[in-house]
């Protein structure tokens, strides 16, 4: 169902009439804007409001939000006035859901932002790394390689490095794939990252040498080893991002499981038939 405002054309009007006005610099979130039938449209609303604009709009001018989105809160708490107790038992239903939604979602976000501290962070890297050096130690390949469509090129370009070209440049200039621009270089990988052929090769060589044509399934290879080493710890930059999608998830779940082992639930829903959840006309009657 589509959600008809009037924000969008009020909003190019406003911005051929917007005027200076002077900062309300004793407002708070309760100074009341308007009142629709007495009820109180707040700078709370309208800073909720403007929050929740997609970000073209929240990118505007504030002269020219202000106005049209006070405006849009006044339609709409004017509409809804009149629209209450007679909603039908599908959008009933239907708001109580969202508001369901709303709040839960709310209590998840907030469990999640708490967990996201420096301490959290760094206790979990640590662990991180106990339990990373508890591993034994693997081989970690540091290679470059040029990628061309054909065995010829390949030999060629095999042929300028063996006279001394350089490596990178070629890459630059010949290689098909996105690590072209940075020479070839495909960073630091391990045992199983690579497709077999090229992990073969790769381990065949000694720091500084390069082989081919070796053919894969997407096209002719020069293969250089830049560097070798034993698997280490990432730093904890390296693995920040994931520590804490980890430490939100699991105090999101935490929160959770403390929500519904607190209730006294009652599940009255076995033995429906699943088949039950096609029958979307029973929220018509």
């Amino acid at each position: 169902m589509p959600r008809f405002s009037r924000f969008g054309v009020a909003l190019v009007a406003s911005l051929a009439l917007s005027t200076p006005a002077l900062a309300q610099t004793d407002a708070s979130r309760d100074t009341v804007l308007a009142t629709v039938n007495g009820t109180e449209i707040t700078l709370g609303h309208l800073l909720a409001a403007r929050d929740s604009l997609p970000e073209q709009f929240r990118a505007m001018p504030p002269e020219a939000l202000f106005e049209p989105l006070v405006e849009q809160l006044i339609e709409q708490t004017a509409l809804m006035q009149q629209t209450e107790g007679t909603l039908s038992a599908r959008e009933q239903i239907t708001l109580e859901n969202e508001q369901r939604a709303f709040i839960a979602n709310t209590a998840l976000t907030r469990a999640a932002e708490a967990a996201l501290s420096e301490d959290n962070v760094t206790t979990a890297y640590e662990a991180f790394v106990t339990e990373f050096d508890g591993r034994e130690p693997t081989p970690e390949f540091n290679a470059s390689h040029i990628i061309v469509e054909t065995e010829e090129e390949a030999a060629a370009l095999r042929a300028q490095l063996d006279d001394g070209a350089d490596f990178a440049e070629l890459a630059r200039e010949h290689s098909m794939d996105g690590a072209a621009a940075g020479g070839g270089s495909l960073g630091w990988f391990g045992l199983g990252a690579m497709i077999p052929e090229f992990e073969t090769a790769v381990q065949s060589l000694e720091v500084g040498e390069y082989l081919g044509p070796l053919e894969t399934q997407f096209g002719w290879h020069l293969v250089l080893l830049n560097d070798t080493r034993m698997s280490q710890a990432p730093a904890l930059e390296d693995v920040r991002e994931a520590l804490e999608e980890s430490l939100q998830r699991e105090a999101a779940q935490a929160a959770l499981l403390s929500a519904t082992d607190a209730a006294t639930i009652e599940r009255e829903y076995e033995g429906f038939d699943p088949q039950i959840l096609t029958r979307s006309e029973l929220l018509d009657d």
